[in-house]
């Protein structure tokens, strides 16, 4: 297990939010940390969204738990008819996000004795501290870097697909692995997919703001490719699980199917190592690619008859040709993130 940046953030808004709260004699405490924890976001962009939606939120559950003391007093019961006033009330307004920390701050209202506003007043600073704090942390400290954490993230699920891409025709991997290396191969992906819609998030929120670091439009667009890349990957090993054992003939395909992905794998490691600056020279092996994909297509056609057993062998390769058009596409469009007269896509 490491200690990641969100982790440190979210222990430094704790210690933040007390101190001011101390500062500011705003008592208990306590209560800032809770809403410090609830705040803080993987992005700056939802850590924003999250405080807007957690200000409007807590200002409405503050003054309906404020007039409900006044009226009702804070028996037991009332609160917890408030409670369930308040939950209804964010459902309706699509604020579900909220609740929690709304729910909080309407407790530590009633818990006020008798009307005092002063106090009830008290206990809604120390909510409002906690969240500033948690903002500004996230902010000042570490602005989330989702692009090196993404393409580390694309080398991990790549390392592991072509492991099982290597060893899905041959068929040498117990039933067991497999089964366990494409779920974890799933889970990166799917790790993958959410890391993406961060900075894609944060680009079309954020990119007028600075010093907010925003990923610019080219690397976007390769980014958006290389995921797309691992899972048509992927969904080779997902038709090959499906159809090619099912088919009769597969014995006579299989050396053309595992040359070919072995070749693929080649190339997509070449087309990262591409994007990293790490291959010497202005090489493109885009227009190879071509070719070969063509090759193997025609030789995959060579296999249809009418009957199922051959359509499914056409599915495979169909899967297996679509993987090196991807990767063909990625080459293309990290050779013209990176030339010169559009800089560098670093």
């Amino acid at each position: 297990m490491t200690m990641g940046p969100r982790v440190i953030k979210t222990g430094l808004s704790i210690v933040l939010a007390l101190y001011v709260s101390a500062l500011l004699g705003l008592t208990p405490a306590i209560f800032a940390a809770v809403a410090a924890i609830f705040t803080i976001q993987p992005s700056i962009y939802r850590t924003w969204r999250q405080v807007f939606e957690q200000v409007q939120a807590n200002v409405l559950g503050a003054a309906v738990a404020m007039l409900a003391v006044i009226s009702l007093g804070n028996s037991p019961i009332v609160i917890g008819i408030v409670s369930v006033l308040v939950i209804m009330i964010s459902l309706k307004l699509k604020a579900e996000k909220t609740i929690a920390l709304t729910m909080v701050t309407v407790l530590v209202i009633m818990d006020a004795p008798g009307d005092d506003w002063t106090f009830a007043l008290n206990r809604f600073a120390i909510i409002m501290v906690g969240m500033a704090s948690a903002f500004i942390v996230n902010i000042a400290l570490w602005p989330p870097r989702h692009e090196k954490q993404f393409v580390e993230g694309v080398h991990a699920a790549f390392d592991q697909m072509s492991l099982l891409l290597r060893t899905s025709i041959s068929n040498e991997m117990t039933e067991k692995a497999f089964r366990r290396q494409r779920e974890e191969l799933r889970t990166k992906l799917e790790k993958l997919d959410e890391l993406f819609s961060l900075f894609n998030e944060e680009r079309r929120k954020l990119k007028r703001v600075k010093p907010v670091h925003v990923i610019n439009a080219r690397r976007f667009v390769v980014f958006k490719k290389m995921l797309l890349t691992l899972h048509k990957g992927a969904e080779v090993l997902d038709i090959v699980t499906k159809h090619y054992f099912q088919s009769t003939h597969h014995a006579e395909a299989g050396d053309i199917f595992d040359k070919h992905i072995e070749h693929l794998i080649t190339y997509h490691e070449y087309v990262l190592l591409k994007y990293e600056g790490t291959i010497k020279g202005k090489e493109t092996r885009s227009r190879e690619m071509i070719r070969d994909n063509g090759l193997f297509m025609h030789q995959v056609m060579g296999f249809y008859q009418a009957d199922e057993d051959n359509v499914r062998l056409l599915l495979v390769g169909s899967a297996i040709f679509d993987y090196g058009f991807h990767l063909h596409r990625l080459e293309r469009l990290i050779e013209h993130a990176k030339s010169p007269e559009h800089g560098s896509a670093g």
